[in-house]
C-alpha cells in the first residue's frame, strides 16, 4: 500500500490541506492509499483553521470534521513517504526519529527545490488560497515521484 504522512506545525492548515488535495489526486487510483497529516507541535484535538476548511471547500473536499494531532512513533513508522512543510520540520523529524531520515522530504523537494511552504495563519484567505494552489500544482506535477516514493 501506497502511505503518504504530510506534515506541518501545529496540523490545522498546511498539512491537513495537502492531505485533503492528495487524496483527490488519488480517489481513483486503483491500488489503495493511506494519506495522514499530523504537527510537529500540534495541540491534540484543533479544528483545521477556518481559512483551510473554506479554500478545500473550493476543491471539493470537506474538512469540517478534521481534528490535529502530533507526530507519533507509530504514524512515523506507518508511513512510506514522510512529506513536512519546512526545514525546521524535517531536521525536528530526523532528529526525533533518525531511522526515518531517508523517508522524509520537504514537499518542494519534489521539484526539486528547499524551500518552505510557508504557514499561512493569521493570514488572509487569499494567503491560504495561494498556499493550496502551490501545495496542489506540487502534487500534481510531481505525482509519479511522490507514487514511487510512498510504495511498501
Amino acid at each position: 500500500m501506497n502511505s503518504v504522512l504530510f506534515v506541518c506545525t501545529a496540523n490545522i492548515c498546511r498539512s491537513p490541506m495537502a492531505e485533503g488535495l492528495m487524496k483527490i489526486i488519488t480517489r481513483d487510483r486503483e491500488e489503495p492509499w493511506l494519506i495522514q497529516s499530523a504537527g510537529v507541535w500540534a495541540y491534540s484535538d484543533q479544528p483545521a483553521a477556518i481559512n483551510t476548511i473554506k479554500i478545500l471547500k473550493e476543491y471539493g473536499i470537506d474538512l469540517s470534521g478534521h481534528r490535529s494531532r502530533s507526530i507519533s512513533q507509530d504514524l512515523m513508522d506507518n508511513s512510506n513517504l514522510i512529506m513536512v512543510m519546512e526545514k525546521t520540520h524535517k531536521e525536528t523529524l530526523e532528529t526525533g526519529f533518525p531511522e526515518r531520515s531517508p523517508k522524509i522530504f520537504l514537499v518542494s523537494e519534489m521539484e526539486g527545490n528547499m524551500k518552505d511552504i510557508h504557514d499561512p495563519i493569521g493570514g488572509t484567505i487569499e494567503d491560504f488560497r495561494s498556499m493550496a494552489e502551490q501545495i496542489n500544482r506540487i502534487l500534481e506535477d510531481h505525482f509519479e515521484k511522490i507514487y514511487q516514493l510512498s510504495m511498501s
